[in-house]
């Protein structure tokens, strides 16, 4: 047995000192502190940088450019909870500073601060932990790495945390977080919504708040807002809005109701338990303008889906909608025009808007506010869609001026939706005449510059509205507007390109704007469009096709083709057909060309005599008043001329008004003048003649053989095939052109004439007195008429007509001779 042994105490060694309280003023001597091995040292020490962190950002700065972050990160995992409590609170308060955030985004802290959310931490841990994680999720990729490291989770559990504190820096964290879609996505799974509705009854507003931001970013997502109508969420934000004392969340609240509107079943939900009502009752009364322009938003989302507004309409939404137009607050204005723009998309909602919105709509469009103004011509240009009625309440209430106005807008929405109220008014012809008188084809000249699509579609679409009246393409013209929209069918856009096609294809309707027209390239532009399958439309056909019939000279020389629909008046010139690629020069731009040996331009110009004389004086006096001198003539004596011209001959006649538009010519300044067309008295007395002696034949039969007859006797009389190249029209007409001292003849001159000579006077004659022939070109200075004439007598059944056959009418060998169309004498007519 041995004996218990009783052991002595050592005393403590003499180098080790009893606890001491340290202190500092230092914070340089603090941070050291940070690396000591004693716990109670950095437990003081983190609790001094705590206090000295929170009294400015300027303090934080200290603090990092002292190296404290780095040593604080090592701590916030420290094995004493004192200690780790202290690090994480100096961490919390210091991460609400930039540059802090980026190092401790660099250190990646989230990971280490996300394990401190366990359930068996201290409250205060909690605290600065969701804190620091807060402040950091405000940038993407921290919302990603928190999201990544499972950090929802836990943030979402913290969310019935009895500690306020606690409960708002978690939901904090939760909103910056759901503003990335796979947290958005994550939240359903992990059960968000019951907490987040616990949290709309807490004591505290910023909580209450942050809840309803969040809840308002989630319910974009449809499963969201299916949760929230289980949970009874729609009737927790109904009652916040009833409740006065929670005024401060009414926003929020109704963001919230506005997403859930979108989805038709809980829309169904509300209005089966007369949530809707009250919704659209509460905003009625509401006075603060983001409510009620949160509720037009609501609305508008609502809209986009048919049934919603079915449901909608039900509940007279349009009355409430039209109140809001009233509200005197631009945002407010601006929400209900958007909302109304989608509610007319329902008919029983656009008559509605129609008997009530429309003047007060109309009213916005004097708005100084551009967006105001933009909202309204909106919401009118869906109005007047399809809908008469509306078009004439816009004008009723005097819209007209204000939306030409609004073409000058500097908002592109603004313009094209302008263009298209104007366009929809344009429909009815009161309202159409009424918009030209106030200068449309003006206004619309700058928009058709316009680097928007949608404003060049719209824009052009309203020219094809308007240009069906001469005086609007008048207008067009002389605003320049012609210019850029030939530009515009260059457009990739196919919109674009059709409605400018369709616009070319309307203003092409007079000579004069066609004319145009080609000049600014439009007809090489189509021709490019329509050898594209991609490219081309119905309208790009049917506009070049339009270009060109109101354009006779130049469809003549570039297709070789005149139908007996083309009817040729004068100014019409056959310049021979033109090479691919080769531009197509004007009569005036070949009156100044210098006399050659080609081919002579055969001019038609049948204007009667007092026409002539009228443009001569005319001219004169234009020149006068521009104190222009005649050096070679004066206007009285001009005049005598033309008097005493009188009852000579008519070539003689002709000679003298010839001589006296060409010393008018010569005296005058050429860039402040216009080349005057050579009149063709001779011409006119071939028609004349023709209306007395052929006209009244009683077939046309009979008319096209007395017509051809009278074409080739004034022509050079028939001619021998055999002796066709003894027949020396060349020579006969350079002596006129050497007459002339001009490359331009018309035709009444021409006595020796050829085929394409005849051809031409032929199907002018036809086409003054009324007998449909076409004209074609051939080569080797070929050209003839083709006639469509009924058998006189036809075979067959007793009584029944035949269709028409073709025939080619012969002009030079035993001219009035009718050649059947595909015949063997028609081929040998054609080309030998």
């Amino acid at each position: 047995m041995g004996k218990k042994v009783k052991k002595e105490v050592e005393p403590p060694p003499k180098d080790v000192f009893d606890p001491l309280l340290i202190e500092s003023k230092t914070a340089a001597t603090v941070v050291l502190m940070l690396s000591s091995p004693e716990e109670e040292v950095l437990a003081k020490a983190c609790d001094g940088l705590y206090k000295f962190a929170s009294k400015g950002d300027e303090n934080k700065v200290t603090l990092l450019g002292l190296g404290a972050v780095e040593r604080l990160y090592k701590l916030i995992s420290h094995e004493d909870p004192v200690v780790r409590r202290s690090a994480i609170m100096v961490f919390g308060i210091m991460a609400s500073n930039h540059d802090v955030k980026k190092l401790l985004r660099e250190l990646d802290v989230t990971n280490s601060l996300i394990s401190q959310l366990a359930p068996e931490e201290d409250v205060v841990i909690h605290e600065f932990a969701t804190l620091c994680l807060a402040h950091m999720a405000v940038e993407h990729t921290t919302k990603v790495q928190i999201f990544e490291q499972g950090g929802l989770e836990p943030l979402i559990r913290l969310l019935g945390s009895p500690d306020p504190d606690v409960k708002k820096n978690s939901v904090e964290c939760i909103y910056l977080l759901v503003q990335d879609f796979q947290s958005r996505a994550a939240v359903h799974a992990l059960n968000v919504i019951p907490p987040l509705l616990e949290l709309l009854n807490s004591e505290y507003p910023v909580i209450q708040l942050l809840a309803l931001k969040t809840l308002e970013v989630i319910s974009k997502d449809r499963e969201t807002r299916v949760i929230l109508g289980e949970n009874q969420g729609l009737d927790c934000l109904l009652k916040i809005l009833e409740t006065n004392e929670f005024s401060d969340l009414h926003v929020e609240a109704l963001a919230v109701l506005g997403n859930c509107l979108e989805d038709v079943h809980t829309l169904q939900l509300i209005q089966q338990t007369g949530g809707l009502k009250k919704l659209l009752s509460f905003v009625g009364v509401s006075t603060v303008p983001d409510i009620q322009k949160n509720a037009a938003k609501a609305i508008t989302k609502a809209a986009y889906d048919s049934e919603n507004r079915k449901i909608l309409s039900e509940e007279e939404v349009e009355k409430c909608l039209i109140n809001l137009l009233e509200v005197d607050n631009d945002g407010v204005k601006v929400a209900a025009s958007q909302a109304i723009s989608a509610m007319c998309e329902n008919l029983a909602s656009k008559r509605a808007f129609g008997l009530q919105g429309i003047p007060q709509l109309v009213q916005l469009l004097s708005s100084d506010n551009e967006e105001v103004k933009e909202a309204a011509v909106t919401a009118l240009a869906n109005l007047t869609a399809a809908s008469p009625s509306n078009a004439s309440a816009v004008a009723e209430a005097e819209g007209i001026e204000p939306l030409v106005n609004t073409l000058n807008s500097l908002r592109d929405g603004a313009v094209a939706n302008a263009a298209t109220v104007l366009t929809n008014l344009a429909m009815q012809e009161p309202f159409r005449v009424n918009i030209q008188s106030r200068g449309i084809m003006s206004a619309l000249a700058e928009p058709l510059r316009s680097t928007n699509s949608q404003v060049q579609s719209k824009a052009a679409f309203a020219v094809a509205a308007f240009g069906c009246d001469a005086d609007a393409r008048t207008e067009l013209r002389n605003a320049g507007g012609l210019g850029p929209l030939v530009e515009l069918l260059h457009s990739q856009n196919e919109e674009v390109r059709r409605n400018v096609c369709w616009a070319v294809m309307v203003c092409a309707s007079d000579e004069l704007t066609a004319v145009e027209l080609c000049r600014l390239g439009a007809l090489d532009i189509l021709e490019e469009i329509n050898l594209s399958t991609g490219r081309k439309n119905i309208f790009s056909e049917a506009a070049l096709e339009k270009l060109l019939d109101n354009n006779l000279s130049q469809k003549y020389s570039r297709m070789g083709y005149l139908s007996s629909h083309n009817i040729i008046t004068d100014r019409f010139y056959d310049c021979g057909q033109i090479k691919p690629g080769v531009k197509f020069l004007s009569l005036e731009e070949l009156s100044m060309q210098e006399l050659t040996d080609r081919r002579a331009i055969i001019f038609i110009n049948a204007k009667p005599r007092e026409d002539v004389l009228a443009v001569e004086e005319k001219t004169q006096d234009s020149f006068y008043e521009q104190t222009i001198l005649l050096p070679s003539v004066s206007r009285k004596g001009s005049r005598e001329k033309v008097r005493k011209g009188k009852g000579k001959k008519e070539e003689e006649k002709m000679k003298e008004v010839i001589q006296i538009i060409s010393e008018v010519q010569d005296g005058l300044n050429l860039e402040n003048s216009h080349w005057l067309p050579p009149p063709d008295f001779i011409l006119l007395d071939y028609i004349n003649d023709a209306s007395q002696t052929i006209l009244p034949l009683t077939t046309t039969r009979e008319q096209v053989v007395a017509l051809a007859q009278f074409v080739a006797d004034k022509m050079g009389g028939p001619i021998e095939r055999e002796k066709l190249h003894d027949f020396s029209w060349e020579l006969h007409i350079s002596e006129i052109e050497f007459e002339l001292k001009c490359n331009i003849v018309p035709i009444g001159k021409v006595k020796k004439g050829t085929f394409y000579h005849r051809a031409l006077l032929f199907k002018v004659i036809a086409d003054r007195i009324g007998i449909g022939c076409s004209l074609v070109r051939g080569e080797y200075n070929r050209a003839w008429n083709e006639v469509k004439l009924v058998d006189d007598s036809p075979q067959g059944i007793a009584g029944l007509l035949l269709p028409p056959q073709e025939y080619i009418v012969d002009l030079m060998f035993q001219p009035g001779f009718l050649i059947k169309q595909g015949s063997a004498e028609a081929v040998q007519y054609k080309h030998i």
